[in-house]
This record gives C-alpha cells, structure tokens and sequence, in this order.
C-alpha cells in the first residue's frame, strides 16, 4: 500500500477514535475536499446544518466550513463547544455589509425588514430582522408582512428573490460570492456547446445572465435532489467544484462538467483530515462569541427557522 494512502486510512481511524472520545460529531459543508466530505457526520448546506445543529445530542460539534457557519451553530447551541477546523477559514461575501449601510437604509425607511442571508457574521445578524437561505429565501420573503426588503449581503440573491416576488419592493446591497460570480455567460454557454445534451444547474449567487440560460436554478442540496431524480445524465454544475464529490456518491452513471475553470473557493479548501484529527485532539479553536451579541443574533436565525417550517 503506497505511503500516502496508509497516512490517509491512519488519520481516518484517528478520527473515528476521537469522535467517540470527545463525544463529538461531525458537520461538512459540501464545498469542502471530497476526503472531509467522507468522514463527516453529516454533509449539506448551510440551511441543512443550521437545523441540524438544533437536534445534535453530541457534546461537541467540530464544523468543516466557514467562520459564519460555525457562529450559526453556536447561537443555536450555547450550550455546546462549537470547533472550527480551520479558524482562518472564512467568507469574504460575511463582511461586505455594515451596520452603518443598514441603519441608514432603516432610517430612510422605517418600514423596511432587513432580510439577512446566513452567509454574514454573527454581528450583521444581530442588526437583522430574519435570516435566509438560498434554498428558503424566496418562501420567508414572501411570508414576511413587510412590504419594503433590504436583502443583505448578496446582490446577486436578492435579485434572483425578488424576480420569484414581484409584489415586494427590494433595496439591494452589491456584496457577491467571488466563486460564482466568476463563472461567466461566455463559459456557461462554451460548457453547453461542448455538451450539448447537458442540462445547467445553476446556484441562484450567479449573475442573473447566467441564470437566464439555466435549466434549474436552487440552493446547493437542490442541484443535488434535482441530478439524482433527473432522468437526465449530464449536467453542467455552475456552483463550487466541492459539489462533485457528493453528485458522484449519489449519481455514479451521470456526468458532471463544470463551466471550463476552477469554481474554487480557497477558504473551503482549506480544511483537511490533519485539521480535523487536530481540531478533535484539542477541541480548539473554539467557536467564542459574546452573550449579548448570540442572543440578539439568535433573534433572526430562530424567526428563519420559525417560519421556513
């Protein structure tokens, strides 16, 4: 057996070993390497593990994903010690609003709902009215008795939204995802000549001309559910490459083609097996946040899941 794979299937055990121990489990986001992916718990997005956090029994949680997502398993579980793998891994899209823009765009109007996208910090959470997700974005807004949305942080989001709801009025913010507003019209339709049977499936933070030439459009977990029930058996996937692993397990006969570059986000990618084995051998970094501010971010996150039922 080559060196590298007994390295591999050694850490693996560790892991295994150290779960038991520490009475931890697992959580994955599916951008994360394939390998992490594997020796999750549990693997989904970032709406999934939200709601999964609230039901874990474990006393300890190590995340594999970024610095939002952890701190959203933190408000839902302070009772629990929330690790991160990797402490430097982190969004960038979490910290292009602040609280000045939405206390200015609510004193310009007093009726707005600042509707938050969970890809934002603990402390934008706190100054929100509900949160979001892309796969539930669309179903809270149009519950919401607000008429106004300010849609925070992702302009791409908030536009796809407010096409699903025309009778709400919206104010956008101009934060983005670097991954998929990277993957261009151009190259969606180079990808679809070379695959001319191939459906496009499409997360709604791509720009909306790339969302126009799309076959399906949804969250990460809903390309996913849409690959497999397809009867379809190639697809071109305009979301982060991490998805590959997770549309192989479960469609080993279907082909998956991503636009021709690397959808590639460099803080996902930054998590791997050392990282975990030490993250459970130490329980460290340690997810910390402030009791005012968990509680006041609490507020939006637990109305999100209240009304996403």
């Amino acid at each position: 057996m080559p060196a590298e794979m007994r390295r591999t299937m050694n850490q693996i055990e560790e892991i295994k070993k150290l779960k038991e121990e520490k009475d931890a489990v697992i959580l994955a986001h599916y951008y994360v390497e394939g390998e992490v992916q594997a020796i999750a718990d549990y693997v989904g997005d970032s709406y999934a593990l939200s709601k999964l956090a609230t039901t874990l029994s474990a006393k300890n949680i190590i995340f594999c994903g970024v610095k939002f997502m952890g701190e959203s398993a933190k408000i839902l579980n302070p009772q629990k010690t929330v690790v991160m793998a990797d402490e430097d891994a982190d969004c960038p899209m979490a910290h292009m609003v602040d609280i000045e823009t939405i206390e200015k765009v609510r004193s310009e109007n007093p009726d707005v709902c600042v509707v938050c996208y969970v890809n934002s910090t603990a402390e934008i959470k706190s100054h929100s009215d509900v949160c979001v997700t892309s796969s539930n974005a669309i179903r809270i807004v149009k519950s919401l008795p607000n008429q106004k949305i300010f849609f925070i942080p992702d302009n791409n989001l908030g536009h796809y939204v407010s096409t699903q709801v025309p009778e709400k009025d919206f104010i956008f913010h101009d934060g983005f995802c670097h991954v998929h507003k990277s993957i261009e019209k151009e190259n969606v339709l180079a990808a679809k000549k070379a695959h001319p049977e191939a459906l496009v499936l499409t997360h709604p933070e791509c720009t909306h001309d790339v969302l126009e030439i799309s076959d399906f459009i949804g969250s990460t977990s809903e390309i996913i559910d849409y690959a497999a029930a397809s009867d379809k058996n190639t697809f071109i996937i305009c979301t982060e490459m991490g998805i590959f692993y997770e549309l192989g397990q479960k469609n080993p006969d279907k082909k998956f083609y991503s636009v021709g570059h690397r959808q590639f986000c460099p803080n996902m990618k930054r998590i791997t097996l050392d990282k975990v084995a030490a993250a459970l051998r130490t329980l460290s970094p340690e997810v910390v946040l402030d009791d005012e501010l968990a509680s006041k971010a609490n507020l939006p996150l637990s109305r999100m899941l209240e009304l996403a039922k």
